[in-house]
């Protein structure tokens, strides 16, 4: 094979290689859950003391909502803009990801020397979903 016949081959199959090390799974490390788009329930821990010392003190595993929700913002209505003197140019729509489903748990409280142990009932999330923002929920 020529020299030449040699650099056009590669050249073609550049390409080939390009797309098979972009879709090769190589270096993709990344939980699946983290990549998703939208509202879920993520866990974490939570420790709840009794007192500034840490007296007496649980561990519990907890959900929250975290993630984000599609919102958008426009140009107000005429209606709108007149019932607002004109000062209410642009009308938005905000959805929240929040807890749509919760449930208590109950977190024992440990204490030194065996003393006593106390129950405390916390609410974890058990769903979530994007709702429409109320000011009152954060």
């Amino acid at each position: 094979m020529s020299p030449s016949t040699i650099s056009h081959l590669c050249l073609l199959a550049l390409p080939v290689m390009s797309l098979l090390l972009l879709f090769s799974p190589i270096g993709r490390s990344h939980d699946s859950r983290s990549l998703a788009p939208g509202c879920h329930l993520h866990p974490f821990n939570v420790t709840i003391r009794s007192d500034r010392r840490g007296t007496c003190k649980g561990t519990h595993l907890v959900f929250a909502c975290v993630g984000y929700c599609e919102s958008s913002a426009f140009p107000s209505r005429y209606s709108v803009l007149v019932a607002s003197n004109f000062t209410h140019n642009i009308t938005s729509a905000s959805r929240c990801c929040t807890i749509s489903r919760d449930a208590k748990v109950k977190v024992r409280l440990d204490c030194p020397r065996g003393r006593h142990h106390d129950e405390i009932e916390i609410l974890t999330a058990k769903a979530c979903r994007c709702d429409m923002c109320r000011r009152s929920r954060y």
